[in-house]
């Protein structure tokens, strides 16, 4: 049985009457729990995206940083150490699922986060459940939010939701590094998966993550139901972004980008690679990341007016999608470059 399934470049919002004067009429505002942020942006816990300054510059904008994982417990609490000394008061941290997961997590809360992402490739997993489980016996169910996935489906969702997640990643294959869907054959695309979600009677949280290009995908994200995206490719390159910069034969900037599960990435953590299920590359570098987040979230709040929302729940009411043909995406891009 085959079901049709649609990416971000398939669909458009269709534009609406507005009487929205001027973008600072939008909130674009989202929370997880009682935990407040202005901007609905999640920085990945990549060791080539978030480390100490990225959190920070999150921070500073309105959104969420989350330290990866990739690293000893002992690095990890440093870094965590180092971003709560800015007088942050939302800091996320990565743990795994097994292991010393436990220890990691009781010490990430140690050094002052407060938000912890449990970070797996295949989040609807038993291996998820005891953990999430696992982590609320430990901390306790009100003292720790737990951030969980990745999931691809309904029932990914529901579960992990169940399981006491706070709030739920939804997203599998889609990241620009990442090559799941051609190792492994499994996948589905990211609108389609919080689409899908989002019809769930469930109240936790969506945060859409992989295959956000632009701002634009950060507003269909949100119309179809997610509370928050999360960025890697968008934010990687930056002076913030763990990594050094350097120059390239064509005299130009570049910093590293890698997935995960890149041989690269493996062999940097743990001296050795095992299933590969993405790639490492360079990307121009880009300055810093403030200005990044600013213009997206100026655009974002462009978005919303053109359906006249003022905030994220008026967007998905209102949201009118539509899809495009091939020669509609054409049309929708700056074709001019394209003539010959």
């Amino acid at each position: 049985m085959f079901k049709q399934c649609y990416s971000f470049g398939d669909v458009l919002l269709s534009p609406l009457k507005s009487d929205i004067e001027s973008r600072s009429e939008i909130n674009i505002g989202s929370k997880i729990r009682d935990l407040k942020f202005s901007l609905p942006v999640i920085s990945s816990p990549m060791d080539t995206v978030t480390e100490s300054s990225m959190s920070t510059a999150m921070h500073q904008a309105g959104g969420l940083g989350i330290i990866h994982r990739y690293n000893t417990i002992e690095e990890q609490a440093a870094l965590i150490h180092d971003a709560c000394m800015e007088g942050m008061y939302n800091v996320g941290a990565a743990v795994g699922v097994s292991g010393d997961y436990l220890t990691r997590a009781m010490s990430a809360l140690d050094h002052g986060a407060n938000i912890l992402c449990v970070d797996i490739a295949h989040g609807h997993h038993s291996l998820m459940e005891r953990a999430i489980k696992s982590l609320k016996d430990k901390i306790g169910i009100n003292n720790v939010c737990i951030i969980a996935g990745n999931v691809a489906t309904p029932e990914g969702y529901y579960d992990l939701s169940e399981w006491g997640a706070d709030a739920v990643r939804v997203g599998i294959g889609g990241g620009s590094i990442c090559s799941t869907r051609i190792q492994t054959g499994h996948g589905v695309p990211t609108f389609q998966s919080v689409l899908a979600c989002s019809y769930i009677d469930v109240n936790t949280p969506i945060i859409a993550d992989g295959g956000i290009k632009n701002a634009g995908d950060v507003v269909k994200s949100l119309a179809a139901g997610a509370d928050f995206v999360m960025l890697g490719s968008m934010l990687a390159g930056t002076e913030e972004a763990p990594g050094q910069v350097f120059e390239a034969s064509d005299n130009k900037r570049y910093k590293i980008y890698r997935g995960m599960a890149s041989k690269e990435a493996q062999q940097a953590w743990r001296g050795q690679s095992s299933s590969l299920e993405g790639i490492s590359t360079t990307i121009p570098y880009k300055g810093s990341v403030e200005n990044i987040l600013a213009e997206l979230a100026q655009n974002v709040r462009s978005g919303f007016s053109y359906s006249g929302a003022r905030n994220i729940s008026e967007l998905r009411s209102k949201a009118n999608f539509i899809v495009q043909t091939g020669a509609g995406q054409f049309e929708s891009g700056t074709h001019i470059l394209n003539v010959k």
